[in-house]
């Protein structure tokens, strides 16, 4: 049995307050193929624009949703193995720039990690534009990790030195890239990598950040709220999670 993740992102409105009758959501998708949420034919006049997105690996399956801004997720498994040298597959899909943090870590394994985080991070991005890969490569944009002044507000950063902001920078083809993104990455259970990527919510004044709650969720087992917990713990970023897993 495969278990499963499922992040609710939110920012203004929270998702929480809405019930949905299951039947009267409607899948379509979009110009690119990206499935999304069709209510135009619901009678819940007020319901808000649900945004998902779908990841899995071979032993998670993770789903994320908010509430008006598009979404990007994507999970790794911590063991997952790079058949080629790391450098050398990394030439094919990552940015000059990304090539030499990974080319200065003399580490094996360490470099592995590193990848593996940078790839998450990606295909977060990627999934958030919703317009397919070939329109936007991996290689035509650059994954940042930028010291901060702001203390973090998410558990496990004591002081505001451990916190970084992850930004997108040296897009080549501005239509198809976009820097007006938040990201939240996160260790699950010591075992997987999860990353979020979300559209900032302009309809405010200034920057909210990103709400997570972290849910695990086991098939016939209630959920269980780990936020905070080892279980979900951030590496950088501030978002602050609402994440369903699911283990097996």
């Amino acid at each position: 049995m495969m278990g499963g993740l499922t992040v609710t992102c939110t920012t203004g409105d929270d998702v929480t307050q809405f019930q949905i009758d299951p039947q009267a959501l409607k899948l379509k998708k979009n110009m690119f193929g990206k499935p999304e949420l069709d209510f135009q034919n619901s009678r819940e006049l007020c319901l808000p624009p649900l945004q998902f997105n779908i990841s899995h690996s071979s032993s998670l399956i993770a789903c994320g949703v908010t509430v008006h801004s598009p979404i990007g997720i994507d999970v790794e498994a911590k063991t997952r193995k790079i058949k080629n040298n790391i450098i050398a597959f990394a030439k094919r899909f990552f940015s000059p720039n990304e090539i030499e943090v990974l080319s200065a870590i003399s580490d094996p394994e360490s470099q592995r990690q590193e990848f593996i985080k940078l790839w998450t991070l990606k295909e977060a991005y990627v999934k958030a534009l919703g317009r397919g890969f070939s329109a936007t490569p991996f290689n035509t944009f650059t994954i940042q990790f930028n010291k901060t002044a702001r203390s973090s507000c998410l558990p496990g950063c004591k002081t505001y030195e451990e916190a970084y902001e992850i930004s997108v920078e040296s897009c080549d083809d501005l239509e198809n890239c976009s820097r007006n993104v938040t990201f939240a990455l996160m260790e699950l259970s010591g075992s997987h990598y999860a990353a979020v990527c979300v559209e900032k919510d302009t309809s405010f004044r200034g920057s909210l950040p990103m709400k997570l709650n972290v849910w695990r969720t086991i098939p016939y087992v209630e959920d269980e709220c780990v936020s905070g917990t080892e279980a979900a713990l951030p590496i950088n970023g501030f978002a602050q999670a609402n994440v369903n897993f699911s283990e097996t």
